[in-house]
């Protein structure tokens, strides 16, 4: 390819729109361009790195048996109804309408669609196990689009779907998918590790989402070097606080304080009380499924919403405003607690298992109960954990200091088991003739979310530092002067030539611009290898060969195809 045939519109300055490395360099390098906001328009080579991180995806998709097929972007909001996601997702999804009105949707995902087609079409046994899967776009209305193509309204991905007869053969598609995931991020050439995950929305047993670690992701990763466990923030546990809660034996009566204005946690903490916040109780009131319910945790502890969701196991959670709290408990935030209360659910979370001598609201405002034993004088429903972990806090598998760490989510594989089967009618006849729904898994891979991924994890002050893998081209031929028929063009397009016969993606800069200009755009576009042929070398019959991020070294004329060739085998 000639630099002059196709179009890179590189720029010397970043856009202001771009807030992170990754997005900056995707619009600096001339990858993508901006439509609107969430919606980006790909350019030559960024098409070029998505077709080859797409033509990885496949031969490993491929390699574990699964089979490609393509479902319509456009979806019925009646299998969504079946489904219950179109109230569950409803705040995700986009909706149209026809000419004759009838609604449709652009699918977020396809659960939907597979299992509709799987329900018709399979019902035996003998036709099971199947994994289908397929490369789309997909769509998601981001009330808040950033970063680029990390959150994006239109984004294309990779997402696969299990059938399978039994829990025990669905586990075995499910490592399947782990292990091909294992292999596609590395031959992307990112850094990628699995990590316990909330199944959200798509609902399901257990999931694993494939995390690159990175200071600008939008994930909270939560880790211990001792035993390698590794879960999100929204799914970890730990062995406990920091601080032990106070558990001493204490007979004090309940009594109440006066507490005129103070309605947080640390204006308590404060003078004149100084209740510390890992003696308090935060009482939150929440509205699920649009019934109130008292959750309760330690004051110094934070609420993971996500942790409460899946506990539930409800459809929608939110916090309870004051106008709807008042009714129920006599009072408003800041004077809240559980004592006494009957005619709310309350969820506790462990750690105020045998909590004593705590602090919380009296449900009269501005006063609060101190003495409290959560054993004696509250009458919890169901002990849940909905504490959010810190870091430092032991790992409650081997003991270590967990730490956690910034990371940017590129796939997620879900053990679904019979959520969308049952509800979809995608049944069976085992080999007694009796019924059965089928055991479902769902794997997701952000193919756009991955190539920006790879920049984020992989990239200098000079531009992006492509895997020869997924690099648009291998190689970056840079002739310091393009007179037709002069030496230096004469070897440079016999070099073009003998690189694209030798199978290796090369990009030649015939441009009639200065060796400055043409050296800074080769790194900032990331082009792996660099070869750079100018008068003064090539009259001692040299050239020079430089690898992105490298050493720059002068190399024979004769040998420079081989040695590049030898660069490119030992990065693939």
């Amino acid at each position: 390819m000639l630099w002059t045939h196709t179009f890179i519109p590189t720029l010397k300055e970043s856009p202001a729109e771009a807030e992170i490395a990754s997005h900056k360099l995707l619009l600096r390098a001339g990858l993508i361009r901006k439509l609107t906001g969430g919606l980006y328009t790909f350019l030559p080579m960024g098409v070029r790195v998505l077709r080859k991180v797409e033509k990885i995806v496949r031969e490993e998709m491929n390699r574990a048996g699964a089979l490609e097929v393509l479902m319509p972007a456009l979806q019925p909001p009646e299998i969504w109804e079946k489904s219950g996601r179109y109230t569950t997702a409803s705040e995700v999804l986009f909706k149209l309408r026809d000419r004759a009105r009838k609604e449709w949707l652009l699918g977020p995902t396809h659960e939907e669609v597979i299992t509709t087609l799987v329900a018709g079409e399979i019902s035996s046994y003998r036709q099971l196990p199947r994994n289908f899967y397929q490369i789309q776009t997909k769509f998601r209305d981001e009330i808040r689009p950033r970063f680029g193509l990390m959150r994006a309204k239109e984004f294309i991905m990779k997402d696969a779907y299990s059938f399978d007869t039994t829990d025990e053969k669905a586990q075995v598609s499910y490592q399947k998918m782990h292990d091909a995931y294992t292999r596609i991020f590395a031959r992307c050439g990112i850094k990628a590790f699995p990590v316990e995950a909330d199944t959200g929305v798509i609902g399901g047993k257990f999931s694993h989402e494939f995390m690159v670690p990175a200071e600008t992701g939008e994930n909270d990763v939560v880790y211990c070097d001792g035993c390698r466990y590794a879960a999100n923030i929204e799914k970890a546990g730990s062995a406990g606080p920091l601080t032990a809660t106070h558990t001493a034996p204490d007979d004090a009566a309940l009594e109440k304080f006066p507490t005129p204005g103070v309605v947080t946690i640390d204006a308590l903490a404060g003078a004149p009380h100084f209740v510390p916040a890992e003696r308090q109780l935060k009482s939150l009131v929440y509205l699920a499924d649009g019934k109130l319910i008292l959750v309760l945790l330690r004051g110094d502890d934070q609420l993971n919403e996500a942790k409460l969701v899946a506990a539930l196991g409800t459809a929608q959670v939110r916090p309870a405003t004051p106008e709807e709290i008042f009714p129920a408990l006599g009072a408003h935030p800041g004077s809240l607690g559980a004592v006494g209360v009957k005619n709310l659910p309350v969820y506790a979370d462990p750690t105020l298992a045998n909590a004593t001598a705590m602090t919380t609201g009296a449900n009269e405002d501005g006063v609060h109960y101190c003495n409290i034993s959560v054993a004696r004088d509250v009458q919890v429903t169901q002990w849940i954990d909905v504490r959010t972990v810190r870091a430092g806090e032991a790992c409650a598998k081997c003991g270590q200091p967990l730490k956690i760490q910034r990371a940017i989510e590129v796939g997620h594989i879900f053990k679904l088991g019979t959520k969308y089967s049952e509800k979809l009618e995608a049944l069976f006849l085992d080999e007694t003739g009796k019924q059965q729904p089928a055991v479902m898994g769902c794997y997701g891979i952000g193919i756009t979310r991955t190539l920006q991924a790879i920049i984020e994890q992989s990239h200098d002050k000079d531009g992006i530092i492509w895997p020869v893998s997924v690099a648009p081209y291998a190689v970056c031929l840079t002739p310091l002067s393009i007179t037709p028929g002069g030496p230096v063009m004469v070897l440079a397009e016999k070099l073009h030539a003998e690189l694209e016969a030798a199978g290796i993606d090369v990009i030649l800069d015939d441009r009639d611009e200065r060796p400055g200009v043409k050296f800074k755009d080769s790194e900032l576009v990331g082009f792996p290898i660099r070869v750079g042929i100018g008068e003064k070398s090539l009259a001692k019959g040299e050239v020079e060969l430089k690898p992105r991020g490298g050493t720059l070294t002068a190399v024979k004329v004769e040998d420079i195809v081989a040695r590049v060739r030898e660069l490119v085998a030992a990065a693939a």
